[in-house]
């Protein structure tokens, strides 16, 4: 209704969309009057939420001012392993549960994202869409939930792989893999090739972390 006030989960909701969308990256310093002037809520809720994600660890403290955090060598590493393991559990589920309906929205994305491949940013929105999409055609509730905690995180990576030359093409490549998989109903071939796309995309951002300078 109009005129109702915003809400811990409506600032949380609003302040980690912006973390995921790029709007506020790591190392970026989250200001709680300028938050509640960009939402046009009261600094309360604002307050409230920041809180929250300091405790999940997308915020951390630098002095006296909260920062969107950034994921270090081993958090990464430790990231991609729990990724994988529960992404390669979806495409599993997903290549036994997934609806024809389903299928042909997998297939879609794989078509029309084709056009992305040399606009990272867009190529970046669209991986987590299709990868969300599998998600969801894996029908399992929990499996789900976890899997937003796991992409909750993915937010705090500074740079996306996509930006790689020629990685947008193999992406797509590797995303119609899964999919052929996924019709095909063959849940260790869904899961093998959904593992192999994030090593690939993983090796890449390793590659492109090694030409990245960095104080001693």
């Amino acid at each position: 209704m109009a005129g109702e006030k915003p809400t811990l989960s409506d600032a949380y909701s609003m302040i980690l969309d912006a973390i995921d969308v790029g709007t506020y990256r790591p190392g970026d310093r989250l200001v709680e009057s300028e938050l509640a002037e960009r939402f046009g809520m009261s600094r309360t809720p604002i307050r409230e939420a920041l809180q929250r994600l300091e405790t999940q660890s997308l915020l951390v403290r630098d002095g006296r001012s909260l920062i969107v955090a950034s994921l270090d060598h081993n958090q990464l590493a430790e990231l991609y392993v729990v990724r994988a393991e529960l992404e390669g559990l979806a495409a599993r589920l997903a290549a036994r549960h997934a609806t024809d309906e389903e299928i042909r929205v997998l297939r879609f994305m794989v078509e029309e994202d084709r056009a992305l491949c040399n606009d990272p940013d867009a190529m970046s929105r669209a991986n987590r869409r299709f990868h969300k999409q599998i998600h969801l055609a894996s029908h399992n509730r929990f499996l789900v939930q976890q899997l937003d905690l796991v992409h909750r995180s993915m937010a705090l990576m500074a740079t996306t792989s996509l930006a790689a030359e020629g990685r947008g093409a193999a992406t797509i490549e590797e995303h119609a893999a899964i999919v052929d998989a996924i019709a095909a109903g063959d849940g260790e071939a869904a899961s093998a090739a959904l593992r192999s796309h994030l090593s690939r995309a993983f090796e890449t951002r390793l590659r492109q972390d090694s030409r990245e300078p960095r104080g001693i």
